[in-house]
């Protein structure tokens, strides 16, 4: 079993920056796959980005691709979202996600976290 809980939501104009943390406990982040999905107001959860256990593969939705970028530091057992030319659009509920086996665009993976709210204003 592993617990995750993410951070770093908020408020931002389009265009500014912000970095979303997910911290896990219960278990070494090092033995998962991680990735973050999304949620905006009426819609379903979609993907947005994930990696590999050693970090050195990653994917990306298209609409965040050259904007996101996701990153892990095992040692500090946190996966890390950080999100640069914000736009209205991703405004969302962001999750953090983690499985031992699942790895890249799949929606199977067996731990969530609660979600961080992200509301970027036009």
């Amino acid at each position: 079993q592993v617990q995750l809980a993410e951070s770093g939501g908020g408020l931002v104009q389009a265009g500014g920056s912000l970095r979303l943390s997910c911290a896990a406990s219960g278990r070494p982040l090092r033995s998962f796959a991680l990735a973050w999905f999304r949620q905006a107001p009426g819609k379903g959860r979609i993907f947005v980005a994930a990696i590999t256990w050693s970090g050195d593969t990653t994917w990306y939705a298209d609409p965040v691709k050259g904007r996101f970028t996701i990153s892990r530091d095992d040692a500090k057992n946190t996966v890390y979202l950080q999100m640069n030319s914000l736009k209205p659009e991703d405004t969302a509920v962001y999750y953090c996600a983690a499985d031992l086996i699942r790895v890249g665009v799949t929606y199977e993976y067996d731990y969530w976290g609660q979600g961080t709210q992200v509301t970027v204003s036009s």
